[in-house]
This record gives structure tokens, sequence and C-alpha cells, in this order.
């Protein structure tokens, strides 16, 4: 550390476990990533980074400029750090993850909670919040500059177990859809999410003594729930279109109902929070809640009565895909199993070893492959420097972008569009291995969504989800280096045997 001398606690050996091929590989992974955080500079240069922007925003505070604080948020940087890493190799939630830690001694070891003066295990809501003591740029930069600083040079790969050198010349870009944590936006089903969370959030001000003259609200939601429960049953039936409208205008009006008593208990709870056991900012945390449904709740029921009363058509741009991920697009992309998408666009951009060089997270609709390429090549360049070919599937190919990579020197190995200039293309050797190659971009994205990601991404909001991809692109990239070392270092003791 760069602040102040720092010297970490005494911790037990991990113990040998003999008969399970498994563990031991995902034992050895675990320790490499170990060896490249610390040999290779990475966990120094994320965490000094880190201390040195909070420092920056503790500037004022005394208390906080000592070296016994500053050592002490330092190692709470660290164990963070290990924590989110472990925790997005596995792919579970914080709950279970949190477990997993308090029970394992190989995470317990990696983290670094198995001193042998006292053992502390993060909980659910401390796990959550380490994910943002590093915000999004800082593990996007750090990241890519320690990769093009480390990665490239022939004594620092060495060191890490590596033959040689990381090439980052040769790039593989392909697209995909992150989709949102969200019930399939059937338009019924926004109204009884919106009833649902409406009633909640009036049962959460009534526990605190505040009540205004209504039905109790877990009548009312057995009573959207039962129409919603009709409301799937319709389709069998012979006069479906009927019954759905039938249906439809009930669920309406108690709609509206549960609304008005919504608005009741949201000035009740702003008028009167101090009669309540809760601070200002908690009780603002509910109203929001509140507001939120009611400011959308007009829009969703008229869209609803757009597609099931009037049978007419709402575009996509103005529907509600979601009360609580406004953030969410439809993507339509053709993919087998999946026509339509309903989430956030995401570009993905690896090297020939499968280590991930460039990803964007899309929060608007995003724009066609062809319009993404240059970008990509722009932040790419910019980190690791001058790149010999670039590689993409037929909705990266574009007039434009020819002529972007020609402009740059770089290699066209983009699949075209036209059946007669792919013929022509095919008598290259080296287009056909670049193409080759290609086809593994479809499984490191199949790779990173269902192992990394989960299915679905759990994050809420977009720079949550921002910041948890960074976080998956770093462990990943973290995985995929240590197995190459490993294998390296099997192949040199082959040789040497």
């Amino acid at each position: 550390m760069k602040n102040v001398p720092l010297q970490l606690e005494f911790s037990p050996a991990l113990p040998n476990i003999f008969g399970h091929k498994d563990y031991n590989e995902f034992r050895d992974t675990l320790v490499k990533i170990d060896e490249i955080l610390t040999i290779g500079g990475l966990e120094d240069r994320l965490v000094d980074e880190a201390l040195e922007r909070w420092l920056t925003n503790h500037n004022k505070d005394e208390k906080f400029r000592n070296s016994k604080a500053i050592v002490y948020h330092w190692k709470n940087l660290r164990y963070a750090l290990r924590c989110n890493i472990a925790r997005h190799l596995t792919g579970e939630a914080v709950r279970p993850f949190g477990i997993r830690l308090t029970d394992s001694t190989l995470f317990q070891w990696f983290t670094g909670i198995n001193e042998l003066s006292a053992r502390k295990a993060a909980s659910k809501s401390s796990l959550s919040r380490y994910a943002k003591y590093f915000d999004n740029e800082l593990v996007n930069n750090i990241l890519c500059q320690w990769q093009a600083d480390v990665l490239t040079d022939v004594e620092q790969s060495t060191a890490l177990g590596l033959n040689a050198p990381v090439q980052f010349d040769e790039i593989f870009t392909d697209s995909t859809c992150v989709k949102a944590n969200i019930h399939f936006p059937a338009d019924w089903v926004l109204l009884r999410d919106a009833v649902r969370s409406l009633l909640l959030a009036i049962k959460t001000v009534r526990a605190q003594g505040l009540k205004h003259r209504m039905m109790e609200p877990s009548l009312m939601l057995r009573q959207m729930n039962k129409l919603a429960i009709e409301m799937t049953h319709t389709r069998r039936k012979v006069d479906s279109k009927k019954q759905r409208k039938k249906i439809f205008r009930k669920m309406k009006k108690l709609s509206q109902v549960i609304a008005r008593h919504g608005e009741r208990y949201r000035n009740l709870l702003s008028e009167n929070w101090q009669q309540t056991d809760w601070s200002e900012k908690q009780a603002n945390q509910v109203i929001g809640r509140i507001e939120n449904i009611l400011n959308q709740l007009p829009q969703a029921i008229k869209q609803a009565h757009e597609r099931i009363i009037g049978e007419r058509q709402v575009l996509s741009k103005d529907k509600i895909l979601s009360l609580y991920e406004p953030d969410t697009h439809v993507l339509v992309r053709g993919k087998a199993g999946a026509e339509v998408e309903f989430g956030n666009g995401l570009l993905l951009t690896e090297q020939i070893n499968g280590i991930i060089v460039d990803w964007k997270l899309f929060k608007d609709q995003p724009k066609a492959d062809s319009r993404l390429l240059e970008d990509a090549i722009n932040r790419i360049e910019n980190h690791y420097g001058h790149i010999n070919s670039a590689s993409g599937d037929r909705g990266f190919s574009s007039k434009e972008n020819q002529g972007t990579l020609k402009a740059h020197n770089i290699y066209d190995a983009i699949c075209p569009k036209s059946p007669k200039l792919l013929i022509e293309r095919l008598k290259e050797p080296r287009f056909i291995k670049l193409q080759t190659r290609r086809g593994q971009t479809e499984g490191r994205i199949g790779i990173f969504k269902n192992v990394f990601l989960g299915k679905p991404l759990r994050s809420k909001g977009f720079l949550n989800k921002q910041l948890n991809i960074s976080w998956c692109v770093l462990t990943h990239n973290l995985w995929v280096i240590a197995r190459m070392a490993l294998a390296d270092e099997q192949s040199r003791f082959k040789k040497a045997a």
C-alpha cells in the first residue's frame, strides 16, 4: 500500500483434500487468482485507487486521516474486492454466498477472514454494499490498464505463470441481450404488480400506526390475484376475448380504488411521519415507492385498455414493460427460442484467448451492431494499442465499417452480408481462420451470461447492472488468465518430466 506500511495477519494454510478432482481444479484456480491479484499487482491498483478516492471524499474529517483509520479501510476494501470476486466466480446471490463464505474454508482463506486472531464473515447486506465500494469507471479503467501493462510484458506475464505475453491485436466482437429480471410484460400483469406494490406499502404504513378507513389490504390483494387467475384461464374458453374484456374491467376498477387508497396513505405518511418509528429517509423511501406506482398506473391502465378492450397495437417505445425497471427495452433479435427479448443490449469484445477487452451496456435502445464497431475499436486502441484484425458476424458488416477498418489499417474479418462477396472472402485463408475462431465468441457470451452474470441478472437499476457487469468481466478475466497459467504450468511440467 502506498499510504502506510501494512502487515497482513497470519492465517492457517489450506487443508489438503484428496480424491475430488473438481474441487481440486477449482481450488487450484482460486489459488492462481490469488497469485494474479498479489504478484500481478491488480489488487493493489484497485484498492489503492479506491482508497485515494475515499480519502478525497473525507479530506475534511481528521479522524479518517490517521494511519490507523487508513489501514482499517484498506483492509476493508481488500476484503470487499475479494468477496466480490469470489461471489461472481460462484454465480450465487448474496444470501447463499454469505452462507457459503461462512462455511467454506477455501473462501475464508481467499477473502482473508481465517486469521488466527478472529473470524468474522459478511452478512448479505454487507456483501451487497461491497460491490459499490468500487465504482464502474474505476473497475473498467484499472482492469484495462492492468491487462495492457502486465499481460503484455514478458517478465510480468512469466511471473504469473504464462509461457508468453498475451496478445491483444486480434479482436472478436458480438452483441447480446442482458435480460431484465421482470415478469413477462403482459398488460394485465402490470396491473397486478402495481396493486401488489401499493398494498404492501400500505400494509407497511399501517403497521406503524397510521391508518385510514379501507378494506383489509390482504383481502384486496386476494381479489386481484383471483382476477389474475381467471384472466389466465380465459384463453381456453370459446368466448375468451369477451371474457378477457369483462375481467379486465374488474381489474381496472379495483386498481383505481387501490390507487386512491395509495394516495391517501402517501399523504398521511408525508404529513405524520414523525409519529412513526421511521427516520425521514425511511419514510421518504416508502413514499417514493408509492409514488413510483401512482405515476405509472394511469399509463399502464391506458396501455392495457388499448390492447385488450380496443384491440389496438401499442408501439414498443410507448410501452411500460416493467414498473420497476424503466430502462428495459424490447429487443427483436430473432434468436432460436427467443424471437423477442426484454432487457438491455450488451456489446462484448474478446481477444483470441477469451479475455474480454471491451464491454458496454446500453441504457437506451441499442443501435444496430454495424454502428457500434467504430466506438469499440477506438476504446480498445486507446487501451491496448494498434489492432491487426477485427472479426464479427454479419450484423457488423457495412460500407462504413469497411472504410473505418481500412482507415485504421485493420484487417477486415467481418462476415459480409452479400453471399457473392462471402464466397470471394472464403478464398482467403486468414479470413477463414478468423471466422472459424469467431464462432467461439458465441460460446464465450454464453459462459459470461449463464455462469457469471446469472440467469437472470439480479441487480436492479441501470447503474447497478452496469457495475455488476464490470465485476463479472473482472472475475471472468481472472478466471480465464488463471486457467491459462495453470495449463502453461502443466505443459512445462510435462516437458520437464
